[in-house]
């Protein structure tokens, strides 16, 4: 059969500008459509976010670097794999079958938390839980909570953007920390996960992880305190210091 040329990857994103790299191409495609576009191309993900490479490798859709998927082999998809500097991905073989799957930031509803992340159940487990945003969405956030926003969970970092061992859960070029009370949130009930590359995640409650959980709220890099505990109660004033 041949495969249906469905467009070219937009090219906007992280290192645009200039001649795409094939790989770093690859893994974005592949980002893309594992987190969020697997039914677009009728490709089969299971409950836990893993799918068949060699399904993968059928469709046709142009990556940003003007390569079909289908042009590309097993052997480059397990490069990206590789060279993915945040670990968003994870391999396993089953029977000799070869699957391949986002670690976090699904949009998709069939990707289930219970089968693709392991559950936290103690706030031992992440002692530092850190939401990265920017300045200009602090307002409605301090109005509203942190929502998932047509994902299917929050993300939250183990540690600051410039530590050892933090590699995926905030952009390093966010602006404000919003520090967890993880031990308030789950003694009311929320639950939290962690996926393969260590970002942690909540569904929050209903969507939304309230303010009345934010520990405090910082400006980064300056670690200035925009929120402190003792302004939990009204925090949305303390957005006008920025």
């Amino acid at each position: 059969m041949q495969p249906i040329d469905h467009g070219v990857l937009e090219k906007s994103g992280r290192g645009s500008g200039g001649e795409a790299d094939p790989i770093d191409a690859l893994g974005r495609a592949m980002t893309k459509i594992l987190r969020h576009e697997a039914a677009t191309f009728n490709l089969d993900l299971r409950s836990d976010g893993y799918c068949k490479v060699d399904e993968l490798l059928k469709i046709g859709m142009k990556t940003r670097a003007g390569i079909p998927l289908s042009s590309h082999s097993v052997e480059e998809v397990l490069q990206a794999v590789k060279q993915d500097n945040k670990q968003r991905f994870s391999t396993t073989r089953e029977d000799g079958t070869l699957y391949i799957r986002a670690n976090q930031g699904h949009s998709i509803k069939e990707v289930l938390s219970d089968h693709l992340l392991r559950e936290i159940s103690s706030t031992d487990k992440i002692p530092v839980c850190i939401h990265g945003t920017y300045k200009h969405a602090l307002p409605s956030i301090l109005e509203s909570g942190l929502k998932v926003m047509g994902r299917n969970h929050v993300h939250f970092a183990t540690g600051l953007p410039d530590e050892n061992g933090v590699i995926s859960g905030m952009r390093s070029s966010c602006q404000v920390l919003i520090y967890l009370d993880t031990e308030k949130a789950m003694a009311d009930g929320m639950k939290f996960y962690v996926s393969d590359n260590n970002v942690v995640l909540t569904e929050g409650f209903e969507g939304c992880v309230p303010c009345e959980y934010f520990e405090k709220v910082v400006e980064w890099p300056s670690k200035r305190v925009i929120v402190g505990p003792l302004d939990r109660a009204s925090p949305a004033k303390d957005a006008r210091q920025l």
